[in-house]
């Protein structure tokens, strides 16, 4: 009864706000270059904003879990769905290695895929910098940011040198504009999921200028926990077609919201 009264609240959450009058500058992102890495193993990278009941537009949740500088108890990561819970009690998933990044970046997680030669790259913004996060994860998808990680003896492409880019969050184009440029910087097309509110209307202008493949993003209000995304790369690892990925985050969203198979597959869609 309390996941069910909290995804109601979560839901109402979303409101479209007016948007800030005077679009701010884009965040200062440097466009960075490092593009030596291990071409033959494959990266996800996961942008999560942390929820923040202080610093985002939306309707409060619980305080314990909308802190936005505390991700042991966010909503989006410590807490049951969150990324970093439900992903470390996935067995198609092992975690290698947790630190904290810096106070924009709480925490970072890295994953192993067991089944597949795959990493993931699990990041938890403060929600007071969900306006970072969000540049970062399409300056990402445009390849003007690329980074790499070193682990097990190899060093793995992260941010624009990953397949695949994943926001997950509050949407925060209801309630502001970024400033600047996210045009392709090297003209490759990446994969993304993104799994906010209404996120293929919100996100849509922005994307374009990148040249990313949407391969799930929504059409009305939901709950971003990480089951729809898990379930969504289940597919996407094996190599099946868009329409296929869709079909398992639509499923994963309609077994644990308790709503129709069709209800989700008409809220998350493939393709622009």
């Amino acid at each position: 009864m309390y996941s069910l009264l909290l995804t109601i609240l979560l839901l109402f959450s979303c409101t479209d706000r007016q948007k800030e009058t005077a679009t701010k500058k884009q965040e200062n992102l440097p466009i960075a270059y490092h593009d030596h890495y291990d071409t033959a193993v494959r990266t996800i990278h996961v942008f999560v904003a942390l929820c923040d009941n202080k610093y985002q537009g939306i309707v409060p949740v619980p305080p314990a879990i909308g802190n936005g500088q505390d991700p042991d108890n966010n909503l989006y990561w410590g807490c049951g769905y969150g990324v970093r819970s439900y992903f470390k009690k996935s067995k198609s998933w092992k975690l290698i290695k947790q630190y904290k990044v810096d106070s924009i970046i709480m925490e970072r997680l890295l994953f192993k895929n067991t089944k597949a030669n795959y990493y993931l790259i699990a990041d938890a913004y403060n929600g007071k910098y969900i306006r970072q996060c969000t540049a970062a994860f399409l300056k990402s998808c445009s390849g003007q940011i690329k980074d790499t990680l070193r682990v097990n003896g190899i060093t793995v492409g992260t941010n624009g040198n990953s397949k695949l880019l994943a926001y997950i969050g509050h949407d925060g184009f209801m309630d502001f504009n970024l400033a600047g440029s996210f045009e392709s910087a090297d003209n490759k097309t990446r994969d993304a999921i993104i799994l906010a509110c209404i996120s293929k209307k919100y996100f849509q202008p922005y994307l374009t200028q990148t040249r990313a493949n949407p391969i799930a993003w929504s059409t009305g209000l939901m709950s971003p926990e990480a089951y729809t995304l898990h379930d969504a790369l289940e597919a996407y690892i094996n190599n099946e077609p868009a329409a296929n990925i869709r079909n398992s985050a639509a499923a994963a969203y309609s077994k644990y919201q308790h709503c129709s198979q069709k209800a989700a597959r008409n809220l998350i869609v493939s393709g622009w």
